[in-house]
C-alpha cells in the first residue's frame, strides 16, 4: 500500500468520511498502525485484535456483543465488557478520539480507504479487472502483483479469537485468488515456462486446490513438457481419491483430454483476432489495386481510421515511409480504394517520381488536378500559389481523397494537400516525412513470414507450394519478406511450370547471385534500389557503401563511427540521412540496421564503388579493433587483475570507456550479435589472431547461456580457420575457445579433444597463457567424467602455471577446481579450505563475478560436510551474482545446488521450486547431461512432496537423455524408476 505522506486535510465533523489522514494501518500481515512514518503501539494480543474486528468492519459499528464474541468467542471472561472497554480507551489514546469512535453502544474505526492494506488491495484488484476486460493484461498484470505486495506474513498474525481465525482464512483464500488469477495471465501473455516452478510449489503447500493443478498442467503443456503436465492429472486423481474420495472436477478432465488430443487451442494465449480490412471499391482515379492484396490488415485498419477522422471534421494527412518494395503504393491505393466511400466527391491519384531524377514539378500536378476537378483548361492559372489557391478553393465543402504516391519529400506535396475540411491526403514516398506538420506518418516494414508466405501461394499456387513448404520459407525469407522481392521470386516461378520451388530456392541461396536473380520483366529489386542509391550525397553513399559490408543483424552508432573512421556525430548525421532515405532503419535510439536485399545491394556498391578496393578491408579492420578494445575493457572490469589482457593483441581504436560494471554488460550483451557475426567475418591472416582474442574477451557471451550456439558457430570457423593458416598460436587459442563452447553445452569428448589439442599447440607455440587455460579446461572435463584423480594433475599444472605468470584470479580458479577434486575423492574438509582460499583471492582483488564461481565451489564442499546453512548462504550469495550478471547456466546449475540441499535438509517442496526454476533458466543451454541431473534431483523432491506420477516423467526424460550419452548417472535413475517410492 502507499506508505508516503499525506498533507492533513479537514474533514466535516460527521459522517464515515475519513478525519486523520496522516494514520495507516495493516491487517495483511501483523497488524500494525503508523503515523506518518512513526510506528504506533497497538498493544496486547487482544488489544489488536479488537483494532483489527473493527477495521476490518469498514468504519461500521460493531456492538460489544459482537465484538466480545469476536475476541471471545462462546466463553468469554466474566470481565469481558470491562476488557473491552479498557483495550478500546488504550487504542483511542493512541488513535485519536475521531479516529476510535463510541456510538450506539459499540465502537468503529474511521479511516479512509487508502489508508488500510486490505482497501488498497481491493481498489488494485478492481483496476485490475477493469484492464482485463479492456485488453491490457500486461497493466492487469502489474496491479494484481501490487495486491499481493501488500501482504506481509500471515494475515492477522499472531491474533486470539474466531473472527481472527475466520478472516484469515478468508483473507488467505482471497490472497490465492489472487494469485490464481494472476498465473492465468501469466499464462495468456506466454510466460509458461517461468511459471512452472512457481505453480510446482503452490500446488505443494496447496494440494487438493485444483485451480493450481489445473494451471500446473496448462504450463507444462505449452513449455513442451506434456508428459508432465499428463503426470499431474493423474497424481491429482489419486489424492483427490485417497484424500476425499471424489474424482477431480470436470473441468480438469476436459483440460486431460485436450492435451491427450494435443488440441491446438491450449497453445494459444490470450490474443485478439485482428479486425478484418474494409472491402475494396474501385474509384475513377486510383489505380486498380492488386487482386492479391495480402496481409498488412493492422495498417488497413489505423489507416482507415485516420482517414474516417476527417469526414466532415478535419483534413487528414498520412504519410508512409519505407524501402523501395516494402509495398507502400500496394498498401495505399488498397486503403484508398477501401475509403472510397468515405469520400463522395472523388479521389485524385499522382505518381510524384520522387525516387526519380526527374521529381514531378507541384504546379504540373496542380494543373491536372484542377482539371479533373472540373476547372476548365483556360481557368487553370499560370503560377504555383495562384493554383494552390484555387485548387484549395475548389475542394472546399468537398470531401475528397487525394493519394499522393512516390512523394521526394515534404516540400513537393505541401502545395498538393487539400487543405479543407473532410478532405484527405494519402503520401508514399521514402523519406520520413518528419516535417509534414499534423501529418500521421507511418514507417512501412516487410511482411511477416506468414503474410510473404501467404502472398507467394496467392501468386504460385497452393498445390506447388503444400509440397514443398518449407522451400517457400526458404524463398520468401531469401527475398528478405519484401513484398517486390517475394512477387518477382513468384513471378518467375509461376512462369515456369518445369522448376520446382526446391530449385528457385537454390537459385536464391547464392547470396552473390540473389540481386540478379530477383527480376522479372520490368521489375527489378536492384533497380528499385539504384534509384534510392543515386539520390545520396558523395559521403552518404561512402557510409551506406561501407555499413553494407558489416554482417551483423545491426549496428550500434559507435560501432558505425569506427568502421566508417568518424567521429561520432558525424557518423550519426550520415546515419540518419541515410534513414530517412529509408536505406537504413533505426532498429531502436542509437542502433541501425539494413533490410537484408539492401545489405547485399550496398556490398554489391562497395564493391564496384570503393576505390580504393583496400579500403573495405581496412573499415571492417577498424570495426574488429573497435570490439576488440571495448571487449577488454569489459574483461578488466569484470575481472580485475586478470592478466588475459596483457596477452590480447593490440588495437589501434581505444574502445570504449566504461566506468561501472552493469553498462559495461549491457553493452557486451547489447553487441552480442554484431559482435560474433565481426569475428565470422574475420577470419583472414591479417584479422584471425584479433578475432580469437576478441572471443576470449568475450567469453561471458558464451557462460551467459544466451548467445551460446552464435559463440559456437564462430569459435568453429575460427579453429577451421587458424588450422588452414598453420598457426601454432591461433589454432592453440581457438581450440580453448571452442573446447570451452563443447564444455558448457555437456559435450565433454569433443571439448577433451579439442582441450587436449590446444595444450599441445601452446606448449609447442610458447603460449604460457593458453597452455594454463588448457590444463584448466582438461581438468575439468576429466572432474565431469570422475577421472578425479587425473583431473587433480591437470588443476595442480594450472595453478602452478597461473601463479608463476602472476595470474591471482587464474591460480584462484584452479584452487577451487581443485577444491572440486577433493570432494570428489572424500576430502571434504581439505575441499572447504581449498575452495575458502580459492574464494579470498577473488575477493582481494574485487572479483565479484568469479569470486560468485568460488562461492558455487564452496557451497559445494560445505554441503557435502554437512555444513548446510553456511553452503545455503554462499549458493545464495553466487546466485545474486549470477543473476545480476546474467550468466544463466550458472544461475541454473546454482539453483539446481539449492534443490540439491533442500533435499538434504527434508525441505522437499522448496527443492522442488528450485529444481524447476533450474530448468526453465537452463532451457537450451548447458547441454543434455545438466538437463537430465536438473530432471534427476526435481523427480526426487516431486515423488517426496507426493506428486510421483510426474516424478517418473522426470526420471524416465532423465534416463533417456543418460542413455544416449551413455553416462554413468543412468544406473542410478534406473534405481529410482524400478521400485517407485512413495513418500
Amino acid at each position: 500500500m502507499d506508505r508516503e505522506r499525506v498533507p492533513r486535510q479537514r474533514h466535516p465533523a460527521t459522517g464515515p468520511g475519513p478525519v486523520a489522514p496522516a494514520l495507516r494501518f495493516s491487517v495483511l500481515g501483523p497488524v500494525r498502525a503508523w503515523r506518518g512514518e512513526e510506528p504506533l503501539p497497538t498493544g496486547s494480543p487482544q488489544q489488536r485484535a479488537l483494532l483489527a474486528a473493527l477495521l476490518l468492519r469498514e468504519g461500521r459499528t460493531a456492538t460489544a456483543s459482537e465484538l466480545i464474541d469476536a475476541l471471545w468467542g462462546e466463553e468469554p471472561p466474566s470481565q469481558a465488557l470491562a476488557a473491552l472497554r479498557t483495550y478500546a480507551s488504550r487504542l483511542r489514546k493512541v488513535l485519536g478520539a475521531e479516529v476510535l469512535v463510541s456510538e450506539a453502544g459499540g465502537y468503529a474505526v474511521r479511516v479512509s480507504s487508502d489508508r488500510l492494506d486490505l482497501s488498497v488491495a481491493e481498489s488494485l484488484r478492481t483496476e485490475a479487472e477493469k484492464a482485463r476486460t479492456a485488453g491490457d493484461l500486461s497493466h492487469a498484470r502489474a496491479l494484481i502483483n501490487r495486491a499481493l505486495g501488500t501482504w506481509e506474513g500471515e494475515p492477522l498474525a499472531n491474533l486470539p479469537g474466531p473472527f481472527a481465525e475466520t478472516q484469515r482464512t478468508r483473507l488467505e483464500e482471497w490472497r490465492l485468488q489472487l494469485l490464481e488469477s494472476r498465473l492465468d495471465m501469466d499464462l495468456d501473455e506466454g510466460a509458461h515456462a517461468e511459471t512452472v516452478a512457481e505453480l510446482t510449489a503452490l500446488t505443494a503447500a496447496h494440494p487438493l486446490r485444483e485451480r493450481l493443478r489445473e494451471l500446473l498442467m496448462l504450463a507444462l503443456y505449452r513449455s513442451g513438457r506434456q508428459a508432465e503436465a499428463l503426470a499431474v492429472y493423474a497424481d491429482t486423481r489419486r489424492l483427490l481419491a485417497e484424500e476425499l474420495g471424489v474424482d477431480p472436477r470436470p473441468g480438469l478432465k476436459e483440460l486431460q483430454q485436450r492435451i491427450l488430443q494435443a488440441d491446438p487451442g491450449l497453445a494459444q494465449s490470450g490474443t485478439r483476432a485482428a479486425t478484418p480490412p474494409p472491402a475494396a471499391v474501385r474509384p475513377a482515379q486510383l489505380p486498380a489495386t492488386v487482386p492479391d492484396f495480402t496481409g498488412r490488415e493492422h495498417l488497413v485498419a489505423e489507416l482507415g481510421e485516420v482517414l474516417s477522422a476527417a469526414d466532415g471534421k478535419v483534413m487528414a494527412v498520412s504519410a508512409l515511409a519505407g524501402i523501395g518494395g516494402v509495398g507502400k503504393t500496394t498498401l495505399a491505393v488498397h486503403v484508398a480504394h477501401a475509403a472510397r466511400a468515405s469520400f463522395p466527391d472523388g479521389q485524385l491519384y499522382v505518381d510524384l517520381q520522387g525516387a526519380g531524377s526527374r521529381p514531378a514539378d507541384p504546379e504540373t500536378v496542380l494543373g491536372s488536378f484542377l482539371r479533373a476537378l472540373g476547372t476548365p483548361e483556360s481557368a487553370v492559372p499560370d503560377s504555383l500559389e495562384e493554383r494552390a489557391a484555387l485548387y484549395r478553393s475548389s475542394l472546399d465543402t468537398r470531401r475528397v481523397l487525394v493519394l499522393l504516391d512516390n512523394a521526394k519529400d515534404a516540400a513537393q506535396v505541401r502545395p498538393l494537400l487539400p487543405g479543407a475540411e473532410g478532405c484527405a491526403a494519402l503520401i508514399t514516398g521514402r523519406v520520413r516525412m518528419v516535417d509534414l506538420a499534423g501529418a500521421h506518418l507511418v514507417d512501412l516494414d516487410v511482411m511477416s513470414p506468414e503474410e510473404a508466405l501467404q502472398l507467394f501461394t496467392r501468386i504460385v499456387g497452393a498445390e506447388r507450394v503444400a509440397s514443398e513448404r518449407e522451400a517457400a520459407l526458404d524463398v520468401v525469407s531469401a527475398c528478405g519478406f519484401l513484398p517486390l522481392a517475394i512477387r518477382i521470386a513468384a513471378s518467375r516461378l509461376a512462369a515456369r511450370r518445369t522448376w520446382t520451388v526446391s530449385v528457385l530456392a537454390a537459385k536464391l541461396g547464392d547470396e552473390r547471385r540473389r540481386l540478379d536473380e530477383l527480376q522479372a520483366g520490368d521489375l527489378a529489386v536492384k533497380a528499385t534500389f539504384e534509384l534510392g542509391y543515386g539520390q545520396l550525397e558523395p559521403a552518404q553513399a561512402r557510409a551506406f557503401r561501407l555499413l553494407g559490408l558489416a554482417d551483423g543483424a545491426d549496428m550500434s552508432l559507435a560501432a558505425a563511427a569506427a568502421l566508417l573512421d568518424l567521429p561520432a556525430e558525424d557518423a550519426e548525421d550520415l546515419l540518419e540521412a541515410l534513414v530517412d532515405t529509408s536505406l537504413l532503419e533505426s532498429a531502436a535510439p542509437g542502433r541501425y540496421r539494413f533490410h537484408d536485399l539492401v545489405r547485399l545491394y550496398a556490398r554489391a556498391c562497395a564493391e564496384r564503388d570503393e576505390h580504393p578496393p583496400g579500403e573495405r578491408a581496412a573499415a571492417t579492420s577498424r570495426l574488429l579493433d573497435f570490439y576488440l578494445a571495448s571487449a577488454r575493457r569489459v574483461y578488466e572490469i569484470d575481472r580485475p587483475g586478470d592478466r588475459l589482457v596483457d596477452s590480447l593483441e593490440p588495437t589501434r581504436h581505444p574502445g570504449l570507456a566504461f566506468t561501472e560494471r552493469p553498462a559495461a554488460q549491457d553493452w557486451l550483451y547489447a553487441e552480442a550479435i554484431p559482435l560474433l557475426a565481426c569475428v565470422r567475418q574475420s577470419t583472414g591472416s591479417g584479422t584471425l589472431r584479433r578475432a580469437i582474442d576478441l572471443m576470449w574477451a568475450a567469453v561471458d557471451l558464451a557462460e551467459s547461456g544466451a548467445n551460446a550456439r552464435e559463440y559456437e558457430a564462430a569459435a568453429t570457423a575460427l579453429v577451421e580457420a587458424a588450422r588452414a593458416c598453420a598457426d601454432s598460436r591461433s589454432e592453440g587459442r581457438a581450440s580453448i575457445v571452442l573446447g570451452n563452447a563443447h564444455l558448457l553445452m555437456g559435450r565433454f569428448d569433443q571439448a577433451d579433444e579439442e582441450g587436449l589439442r590446444a595444450l599441445r599447440l601452446s606448449e609447442a607455440a610458447g603460449d604460457g597463457l593458453t597452455e594454463c587455460w588448457a590444463a584448466n579446461m582438461v581438468g575439468a572435463i576429466a572432474f565431469y567424467q570422475n577421472r578425479f584423480e587425473v583431473a587433480e594433475g591437470y588443476f595442480q599444472r594450472a595453478y602452478e602455471g597461473f601463479h608463476a605468470r602472476g595470474d591471482g584470479p587464474g591460480a584462484a580458479s584452479a584452487l577451487c577446481n581443485v577444491s572440486r577434486t577433493h570432494l570428489g575423492t572424500g576430502r571434504a574438509a581439505s575441499a572447504v579450505r581449498l575452495a575458502q582460499q580459492g574464494t579470498d583471492m577473488y575477493d582481494s582483488m574485487g572479483h565479484s563475478l568469479k569470486g560468485a564461481n568460488g562461492r558455487y565451489a564452496l557451497g559445494m564442499a560445505l554441503s557435502a560436510s554437512g555444513r548446510h546453512r553456511e553452503a545455503a548462504e554462499r549458493f545464495t550469495e553466487a546466485l545474486d551474482v549470477f543473476r545480476s550478471s546474467r550468466q544463466r547456466l550458472w544461475e541454473g546449475m546454482t539453483l539446481l545446488r539449492l534443490a540439491e540441499l533442500d533435499l538434504a535438509v527434508r525441505k522437499p517442496a522448496q527443492a522442488a521450486t528450485h529444481a524447476d526454476a533450474a530448468l526453465t533458466v537452463l532451457r537450451g543451454i548447458g547441454g543434455e547431461w545438466r538437463r537430465g541431473n536438473v530432471l534427476t534431483v526435481l523427480g526426487r523432491a516431486l515423488n517426496q512432496i507426493g506428486q510421483s506420477g510426474r516424478a517418473q516423467v522426470c526420471w524416465r526424460e532423465a534416463l533417456a537423455i543418460y542413455e544416449e550419452l551413455g553416462s554413468d548417472e543412468a544406473e542410478d535413475v534406473r534405481g529410482l524408476l524400478a521400485p517407485v517410492a512413495v513418500a
